[in-house]
C-alpha cells in the first residue's frame, strides 16, 4: 500500500496545559468491503479497508479503534484527549492487508 493522504486536526486552535481538545483525523482510504462489483468487468472488488486506528500522545496510547469493512469511504475518526505539555501526537493506521501507515502533529499548548 503505498503512502495514503492524511489529516490530523486539533480543535480549538489554540489551547494550554490541562484542556481537554478534540482530535480528528482523516484519511483517503477506498474502504472496500469485498462485497462490491465492478460495474465494467462483473468481479468483485478486493476487500481494502483500515482494521485498527491508534492514537499516541508522548508514546502514549489514549485511544485504540476498531474498525470493520463497513466504514465510510475516506473515514474521519474523532476522539478527545488531555494536553499535558509539550509533545507529539501519532495516529497509526493498519489495513486489512497488514500495511501500517503513521501521521504525526506536533502539540505546542499556550499558557
Amino acid at each position: 500500500m503505498s503512502k495514503r493522504k492524511t489529516l490530523i486536526k486539533v480543535k480549538p486552535n489554540k489551547y494550554k496545559n490541562g484542556d481537554i481538545v478534540k482530535v480528528s483525523f482523516m484519511v483517503m482510504h477506498p474502504m472496500e468491503t469485498g462485497l462490491r462489483k465492478d460495474k465494467t468487468t462483473g468481479k468483485f472488488i478486493p476487500a481494502e479497508y483500515i482494521k485498527n486506528v491508534k492514537f499516541e500522545y508522548n508514546g502514549k496510547v489514549f485511544t485504540n479503534m476498531n474498525i470493520w469493512e463497513t466504514l465510510s469511504v475516506n473515514p474521519v475518526l474523532t476522539t478527545y484527549m488531555k494536553v499535558d505539555g509539550e509533545g507529539v501526537l501519532k495516529v497509526t493506521f493498519t489495513d486489512n492487508e497488514g500495511a501500517v501507515e503513521e501521521s504525526s502533529q506536533k502539540i505546542k499548548p499556550k499558557g
